[in-house]
């Protein structure tokens, strides 16, 4: 699962690719992403290929804020699709998150 990663001044913003984010490739996701949190506390995931989110997926996005947070940080997401966003609202993940629709929404709400 090769991540693409933008710089805009000290926030990554990792585009999350493939239409699923699952048991079949979370494993993989942590992994890769794993280093990237620990270079850059900052962070903004696109989920705008994701069209499926399992519980495997929430947990690796989960996991990946609190490594943020634990560095200082925060992850904030963008572009998620209708059925991803009400995954995100069933399951309350809307409360732990905050979601914006662009990246450059989620980018100035760094406030920097």
């Amino acid at each position: 699962m090769p991540l693409t990663v933008e710089n805009a001044g000290d926030i990554a913003i990792v585009a999350i690719p493939g239409k699923s984010l699952d048991s079949g490739n979370s494993r993989d996701f942590k992994a890769e992403i794993a280093p990237i949190v620990a270079a850059h506390p900052k962070l903004v995931f696109d989920l705008s290929a994701l069209t499926f989110v399992d519980s495997s997926g929430l947990g690796a996005i989960l996991s990946s804020l609190r490594q943020a947070n634990n560095g200082g940080g925060d992850l904030k997401l963008c572009g998620l699709s209708k059925q991803v966003r009400a995954l995100f609202e069933l399951v309350r993940m809307h409360r732990i998150f905050e979601i914006l629709n662009t990246r450059e929404e989620a980018i100035r709400s760094f406030g920097g």
